[in-house]
Order: structure tokens, then C-alpha cells, then sequence
């Protein structure tokens, strides 16, 4: 191992995330390198991972899945193959890396950043539910360890990259009086509120500017992905949701704005391509190349806003109130649209239902003050069981007129 080099533990390699930080990492052998490598169960990408990035541990949540790698590594292949919440935690908390790329989709990645966050790390973070069900003690863990947390979803690095930070990439908000997130508007930017309630889980995936997994994909058709990114910005910047306004942006080539008290308006700009903000983050504070196209801005010729549409997209809606509410509300407001995405995709649930199932389960649910992963853990728990009941309601609510 070089010890000149900046080593990363990778969480979530399999995604798109993680694939194209691998290919950022590649591009720099001699300053990055892949010290581990964490999934769920994808073992074959995760094998061609470790054959192509040789790093030291590889991590497989699920056991079996584990098991099979294991068995298919090469004798020549130095990785280590780690299993379970305690190998991610064991390559998130490990002094080798000094870097963590936060990449695990959805609640499940937020034990492993907070440990990573706990033990000082550079904490590269892709993983937006782990502010949002956690942000108090993410925040907490960053200050009291000094931590570095560097966003990576491009909107907060764009905000990240237009505000002054100190040597500990702690933002500054002097002089700023808001903050203007962008959004692309998804693939039914312009559909009606009955065409959308007709759309199918492929047109919903299928967003006109970014490639990304399924889940996301079907929040950035929701604008539900906007309103993560919402609570998101308000615990990495320390802002109130008064300060925070979101602008429709079609070309996705503003990546977000800072608006200042004396009319300045500072934007991060480029083409849409998520190496840009991985590249950022791991060789901050420098810059590095990132394999992206330079933005053409003759090319692009036109730039469009418009202000978002709540009532066709009450998600977006939703997600703000939730961060108003404060306490466990945006916990449970996450949990719900977990359960609501993995039923609309399962064909169980229509894509109009995704907003009715979040705002019933806010509805229902108890909300407390978030002070343990545990009281975390369990409102989570909580808010998906009453999700899963109101998608079996509705189920059960269409079947029956269909039956009729």
C-alpha cells in the first residue's frame, strides 16, 4: 500500500455512486486508492470490483452472499471478504482510510456514516437519508469528532462549492441570505396529474438528464428526491427552511445557487455527470480531472426556471413540512416513501399513491425528539409498518372497486 496515497472505503460500490467514484479513483492511481469495498449482495459486480481495484477488504452485508465470494475470489486477489453491519462498520471506522464515501441507498446507510463520522473520517456523503433520519446526530458526531463532511449530491456541492469554507470544510453562512436548490423537474415535469397516476415504474425511471438506480429515480419523478435533498441542505448548511427555496431548472447544468445580501448570485455550472461532485470530494481541497466534458455553453444555448408545481408534486411539499415539524417527522416522512417507492415499483401501488401513503403515515405517526440512533432506528420501524398498512388499505380499497 503507498502510504502517499488518500485511501478510500467505498460503501455501496455497486451502485452508481459508487461506480463511477471507483472510475474517478482509477483515473488517479497515484493519489487515490480503493482500501474497501462494501454491497449488499451483489456478488458478481462486486467480484470484477475486487479483481479490477484489488482492494484490501471487501464487504457483503448479506451472509450468503458473503460466503459465495468468497469462494470465487482469485488465489492471487488480496481482498479480504468481511460480512454484516460489523465489516461495514469495521472498513468505515478503519485508521488505513481516511476517506469514506457514503453511498448505501436508503436507511440502511446510516449506521455505517455515523460510525465513519464518530471516528474523525473525510466523510463523502451520497447517502441523503442518513441527514434526513439522523441529521442531529450526524451533525453532532461530524462537531465533536471533527469530522469532515463533504456532500456529494451535486445540488449540496454545488451549494458546498459557492459558499466559503474553513480548513475543516465547515461552510460559513455569512452574507448569505438563501439558498436556491435546483431541481430538474424529472420525467413528468410537464405530465398531468391523471397521466402521472397512470405512469408506469419504466417511464417514471426514466429521467431525462441523470442515470441513476430505480429508487432514486422514481424521487426525482416524485420530486420526493428534492425534498430529501431539502432537509438534507438544511443540517449541512445550518439553515432554516425559510432559507431554502427550490427552483425547476430543466438542463440540470445550474447545479444550485447561493444568494447573497448584497443581490450576488453565485451558481456551480456543468455538464450533468456525478464524477464532477465525486472528484470534488475526494480531492478536496484541491481539484482533480473527473473524466467529464467540459460545458459547451454555446451548445447548451438556453437555461430555464420555473417554480415548482406542490400540487401536482405534493411530495416536495411534504418533505418541507416534515423539516418544520422537526423531531422524527423526517424520519418517518423517509420510511414511508421507502415502503411507498418499493410498492409502486412492485406494481402495487400507483404512482399518485406514493404522496398518500408519506402523508398518511406522517398523519399516524408518533412524532418524538431523535435523541439516540436507537429512537431513530425505532420511529423508522415504526413508519414502515403503518406504511405498509395504508398500501394494503389502498390495495385492497382498488381491488375492490375494480371488482364492483
Amino acid at each position: 500500500m503507498n502510504r502517499g496515497r488518500r485511501m478510500v472505503s467505498v460503501l455501496g460500490s455497486t451502485g452508481s455512486i459508487g461506480v463511477s467514484t471507483l472510475d474517478v479513483i482509477a483515473r488517479h492511481p497515484d493519489r487515490l486508492g480503493a482500501y474497501a469495498l462494501a454491497a449488499h449482495s451483489s456478488v458478481d459486480t462486486l467480484l470484477a470490483q475486487c479483481i479490477a481495484h484489488q482492494p484490501r477488504f471487501a464487504v457483503l452485508v448479506d451472509e450468503a452472499a458473503a460466503e459465495s465470494l468468497r469462494a470465487r475470489l482469485p488465489d492471487e486477489c488480496p481482498t479480504q471478504v468481511l460480512q454484516g453491519e460489523e465489516g461495514l462498520s469495521q472498513v468505515a471506522t478503519a485508521p488505513e482510510a481516511g476517506v469514506v464515501m457514503a453511498a448505501i441507498v436508503g436507511a440502511a446507510g446510516l449506521p455505517s456514516t455515523l460510525a465513519a463520522a464518530r471516528a474523525g473520517k473525510t466523510v463523502l456523503l451520497a447517502n441523503k437519508e442518513s441527514l434526513v433520519m439522523g441529521g442531529h446526530l450526524l451533525m453532532a458526531a461530524v462537531r465533536e469528532s471533527g469530522a469532515r463532511l463533504l456532500p456529494i449530491d451535486s445540488e449540496h456541492n454545488a451549494i458546498f462549492q459557492c459558499m466559503p469554507v474553513d480548513a475543516g470544510a465547515t461552510p460559513s453562512l455569512k452574507g448569505v441570505s438563501k439558498v436556491l436548490l435546483t431541481a430538474s423537474g424529472g420525467p413528468f415535469r410537464t405530465w398531468t396529474w391523471e397521466q402521472m397516476a397512470a405512469a408506469t415504474p419504466d417511464q417514471a425511471c426514466a429521467h431525462p438528464n441523470w442515470s441513476m438506480g430505480r429508487k432514486i429515480s422514481v424521487d426525482s419523478a416524485s420530486l420526493m428526491n428534492k425534498g430529501l435533498e431539502f432537509i438534507e441542505a438544511c443540517w449541512i448548511f445550518d439553515l432554516t427552511p425559510a432559507h431554502i427555496e427550490v427552483v425547476v431548472h430543466p438542463q440540470s447544468i445550474i447545479h444550485s445557487m447561493v444568494q447573497y445580501l448584497d443581490g450576488s448570485v453565485l451558481a456551480q455550472m456543468g455538464n450533468p455527470d456525478m464524477r464532477t461532485p465525486i472528484a470534488y470530494g475526494l480531492g478536496w481541497p484541491d481539484r482533480l480531472t473527473a473524466g467529464v466534458a467540459p460545458l459547451d455553453l454555446v451548445a447548451t444555448a438556453r437555461l430555464d426556471f420555473e417554480a415548482p408545481d406542490e400540487a401536482r408534486f405534493p411530495c416536495l411539499r411534504l418533505a418541507r413540512e416534515a423539516a418544520t415539524r422537526g423531531g422524527t417527522a423526517m424520519a418517518v416522512c423517509n420510511a414511508a416513501n421507502e415502503v411507498a417507492v418499493a410498492a409502486f415499483l412492485a406494481g402495487q401501488l400507483t404512482f399518485t399513491g406514493i404522496p398518500a401513503v408519506i402523508e398518511g403515515t406522517l398523519e399516524r405517526a408518533d412524532i418524538v425528539e431523535p435523541t439516540s440512533i436507537s429512537v431513530v432506528e425505532s420511529a423508522d420501524a415504526g413508519a414502515r409498518e403503518l406504511a405498509a398498512e395504508l398500501v394494503a388499505e389502498i390495495d385492497a380499497r382498488k381491488n375492490t372497486v375494480n371488482l364492483a
